[in-house]
């Protein structure tokens, strides 16, 4: 019998969209489909693997300084701010796929690509504005799943979504897309990652600076059956 291959996890990366207008928080959900290969029936954020045109294409807006640093620590293989603005890129372009919700600004020239999800992107008068995503934490799917992904998780407020105001859509990845006031994100169908990230989400809204570009944020990961949370 051939033993079941080591999967290596692959770089990805989740939009938090945080609306703190009004009396209580909300974050953007969706329930992914029921016959999801990977977490089906969960709800879960917007977000997907990186793409190599993640990494090519040129926001209208960079990633804070301080931002851009801390995803290059602890970076598999060689960092480069490359690599770094490509995951919060691929936040970005995640959520306008599945969401159609717009984190950008009119871009000062005109912007081209190959990437067919990127030029859908463009196409709507606007490039990605990165300035505002603050790195908030960091988890790898365990061993043994049907797919490992080395996940980034970015908080964004929702001031710097264009369409915020917009319903968001229906597609082939997430159901029911809709705002959850984060006191009822507990009645949710949802995975053990998201109930931890939305606790500590709930504790850096009560900081002064839970959410500064520069804050610590926690790494997770699985090592010789004990899960380990390290502190970035």
């Amino acid at each position: 019998m051939i033993a079941n291959p080591v999967i290596r996890p692959r770089d990805a990366a989740t939009l938090i969209i945080l609306d703190r207008d009004g009396d209580s928080n909300r974050v953007l959900m969706g329930k992914r489909h029921a016959n999801s290969v990977f977490m089906p029936g969960k709800y879960v954020f917007p977000g997907g693997r990186v793409d190599a045109a993640d990494c090519r294409l040129r926001p209208a807006a960079d990633l804070d300084p301080a931002v851009a640093s801390k995803l290059m620590l602890r970076m598999r293989g060689r960092p480069s701010a490359g690599r770094a603005r490509g995951l919060a890129m691929a936040a970005v372009r995640e959520t306008f796929e599945e969401v159609g919700l717009i984190v950008g600004k009119e871009p000062t020239d005109r912007t081209r690509t190959r990437s067919a999800p990127w030029q859908a992107f463009l196409d709507t008068g606007y490039a990605p504005d990165l300035s505002g995503l603050r790195y908030f934490a960091r988890a790898i799917t365990p061993p043994g799943r049907t797919r490992r992904f080395d996940t980034r998780f970015f908080v964004l407020d929702a001031a710097h979504v264009v369409n915020a105001a917009a319903p968001a859509k229906v597609t082939e990845e997430l159901l029911d897309p809709c705002w959850v006031r984060l006191e009822e994100t507990a009645d949710l169908n949802l995975p053990g990652i998201t109930k931890d990230i939305l606790a500590r989400l709930k504790t850096a809204l009560e900081a002064p600076t839970g959410l500064s570009p520069g804050a610590p944020l926690p790494f997770q990961y699985l090592r010789s059956k004990s899960w380990i949370i390290e502190t970035i």
